[in-house]
């Protein structure tokens, strides 16, 4: 007959061992509410006194109004042109409507003042300028120290002026002939590193 090398006795201390650490870890209120409601064990009921009710609803004050016409321009509607004014320009959308403007809306618009100056962005890019001491940091200046090389194709002011002079002096069109450009100076090998 063989015998087991390991007692009964053996095997029930680490399982009352591990009985006896997951007691109090199941005791606690706090953790065991939270899994069992994180595995839907538990159902939350709403609170009967949290629950409110929505306000009816209400016919407008005025009862004259109309029912829309099939095919009819909708007064909410803004025309395209008048949209675009808006957009570009909100002075003269305001000018222009302001016939139909209430008095507070009035009000309002006097006490905003005078509108921006036209080269408003040219000011605020200025004073930022003046502020940042130069526009530059100094990375920007050491990381790009060359002026930055002008792209295209530049175009010779003295001898255009003279080829349209001639083409306008004959009566022929001003695309006659070809446009002169200035031929770009031959560059050295090191001048792409300077």
């Amino acid at each position: 007959m063989l015998r087991s090398s390991t007692s009964p006795s053996c095997r029930v201390v680490p399982a009352l061992c591990a009985v006896a650490l997951l007691l109090p870890l199941a005791a606690c209120s706090g953790v065991g509410d939270s899994l069992s409601r994180t595995f839907g064990f538990s159902r939350d009921t709403p609170d009967e006194f949290a629950v409110t009710t929505q306000a009816p609803l209400t016919l407008p004050p005025d009862y004259s109004i109309r029912p829309p016409q099939p095919g009819a321009p909708r007064p909410q509607n803004v025309p395209d042109q008048i949209a675009a004014q808006e957009a570009l320009i909100p002075q003269t959308a305001l000018a222009a409507n302001s016939a139909g403007m209430s008095p507070g809306q009035a009000a309002l618009l006097q006490e905003a003042g005078p509108p921006a100056p036209a080269n408003i962005r040219a000011e605020i890019a200025q004073e930022q300028t003046k502020l940042n001491g130069g526009g530059q940091s100094f990375a920007d200046r050491l990381m790009f120290w060359r002026a930055p090389q002008p792209t295209g194709i530049a175009v010779n002011p003295e001898l255009e002026s003279k080829r349209l002079r001639e083409n306008a002096a004959l009566g022929q069109s001003p695309q006659t002939g070809q446009t002169p450009i200035i031929q770009p100076q031959p560059r050295g090998w090191l001048a792409g590193i300077f």
